[in-house]
């Protein structure tokens, strides 16, 4: 695994990807969503306070909305590889529409009670859950690959803007018109991403082999990432550095209500972190041309590092704001440069589950960690947990030395290097019968013979990524150089998608092998035999 780094010649503008007219409008449409989704959590939050209910159910308001998360990423992100991505968005969308005019029509009617704002808020949060890893993966199917980066930081822009603008407009319509306007507008809101997502025509993804099953189709997922070095690398500095960065997010009501009872004063640090993430996000097409991806993402942590202990230490409104903007850029540059990597580093095949597994750990690590540093913020007080919690963040930089940023300049688009086998349905076999044996029989040099197993054991990690559940090489004794790798599949139908998962990427690993041999290698394919044959 080599270090990620970036060319020193100038990159495009970081505005290019606007130059896609399908990536424009549903970023001008997305950022009116997330907009109408913040007024949202502003008027559920006020209308559970007037409701008169306690601490507790106002809590689980955030509760109800994180949980999904946690319950759907993997089966959206399966259903996302597996269903037609452009109809799954709109189904979402319009639950999501639905969901916000009851909460709207409800609260109007004055028949809102507790309960039934949090079954709501759950019912919206479900539909954006499922939602979220094909909206990720959508992604490079809107703009070229050079273009990705940018786009992912025009993304982080305008979240942060709706971050920003959101909760000011909800508290402002909430006190003129009530819970129930907010709740009203935000349904309009997705209205204009269902139009645009109606207008584009989706590129097809073409398929040979059986579709999968939701079941199968996860346990792939979790298959690929485990036999993916490169992912699990991205897993690893993303979970572990957001498992010390949350406490800034987590204790900053806290860190304002210190220096200031008024809510005007946590305002004003949300906003310092939110300009600085767009800051961070416009800043790094430039910094890109300057340093390598690693050195950026290990100044984009410093900087967390310090905002995070400056706000454990510091009690002025001025300086902390100032600090925060800091945080906010790093905090922008550290999300952006991994969630681009993920999206480059996943093959079509698999990109939302892919993508779901990197949301589950990210959002993962966000919840343990605001858990933990408040529980230490209890016990030890503010300034200790985001002390400890800044040199957590710090020291994760330290995992460049052995967990380098993998290279994301690989070709992942398919690559069909084996002879597809003819169907066994004329046979009497189903598709879904198995498991099936595959044998590959090599003859090899006796000068290549360690090259040649050095490689194929490298080549049974990919075997094992792209649907294998078991695999070994064997010599035979009576003829040394005669070698025979096996593998098994679950099932006829999971050994044909394994010959569409192969990649380019594969290729020079592949010429390896064979550059081993003497002669072409002989495949045979054995399907188990049942008692009932």
């Amino acid at each position: 695994m080599t270090e990620a780094t970036s060319p020193r010649v100038p990159l495009p503008s970081p505005w290019r990807p606007l130059r896609h007219r399908v990536f424009r409008d549903l970023l001008a449409a997305n950022l009116v969503s997330d907009i109408g989704t913040f007024m949202q959590s502003v008027g559920a939050a006020w209308l559970m306070v007037s409701l008169g209910a306690g601490p507790l159910r106002v809590a689980l308001i955030q509760t109800a909305t994180t949980l999904p998360f946690f319950v759907l990423a993997l089966p959206a992100g399966a259903l996302g590889d597996i269903v037609d991505r452009r109809r799954l968005i709109l189904v979402t969308e319009s639950w999501m529409l639905a969901a916000a005019m009851v909460l709207a029509v409800v609260t109007f009617l004055g028949m809102m009670t507790p309960w039934l704002l949090l079954a709501l808020t759950c019912a919206l949060s479900m539909g954006d859950a499922i939602e979220a890893p094909s909206w990720r993966a959508l992604l490079p199917e809107l703009v070229e690959r050079d273009d990705l980066s940018a786009a992912s930081a025009l993304n982080g822009v305008e979240f942060n803007l709706a971050r920003a603008v959101g909760p000011a407009l909800g508290g402002l319509l909430v006190a003129a018109a009530g819970a129930g306007t907010a709740f009203a507008v935000n349904a309009a809101s997705f209205l204009g991403v269902i139009l645009v997502i109606l207008r584009w025509k989706q590129p097809q993804r073409v398929h040979t082999a059986p579709a999968e099953t939701l079941g199968g189709a996860t346990a792939a997922a979790l298959r690929y990432v485990r036999y993916s070095p490169a992912i699990r690398t991205l897993l690893l500095r993303a979970g572990g550095a957001m498992f010390f960065a949350t406490a800034l997010i987590a204790l900053l009501p806290t860190v304002a209500h210190a220096i200031s009872t008024k809510s005007l004063s946590y305002g004003l640090l949300l906003g310092s972190f939110g300009a600085g993430a767009v800051l961070g996000a416009l800043s790094l097409q430039r910094l890109r041309e300057r340093m390598s991806t690693e050195n950026i993402l290990s100044a984009a942590l410093a900087l967390l590092a310090v905002a995070l202990v400056a706000a454990g230490l510091l009690r002025s409104l001025g300086a902390l704001c100032a600090f925060l903007a800091a945080g906010g850029a790093g905090w922008m540059v550290f999300i952006s440069i991994l969630n681009t990597m993920v999206q480059q580093l996943a093959p079509s095949w698999v990109r939302a589950r892919v993508l779901a597994v990197f949301l589950l750990v990210f959002q993962g690590s966000m919840a343990l960690g605001s858990v933990v540093w408040g529980a230490a913020a209890e016990e030890r007080g503010v300034a200790f947990a985001l002390v400890i919690a800044g040199s957590g963040v710090a020291a994760t930089i330290l995992l460049r030395l052995f967990a380098k940023l993998p290279n994301v300049d690989v070709d992942l688009s398919p690559w069909t290097h084996w002879r597809v086998p003819a169907a066994i349905a004329p046979l009497g076999y189903e598709p879904e019968d198995g498991p099936v044996l595959v044998t590959v029989e090599y003859h090899v040099d006796p000068e290549q013979a360690a090259t040649f197993v050095e490689a194929v054991h490298r080549m049974g990690r990919l075997r094992r990524r792209d649907g294998a559940s078991q695999w070994g090489i064997f010599r035979d004794l009576a003829q040394p150089d005669r070698y025979v790798e096996t593998y098994i599949v679950d099932s006829w139908a999971e050994h044909l998608r394994q010959h569409e998962r192969s990649v380019a990427a594969d290729r020079p690993l592949e010429e390896r092998v064979r550059h081993s041999t003497r002669e072409a290698p002989t495949v045979r394919h054995f399907l188990y035999a049942s008692k009932s044959e």
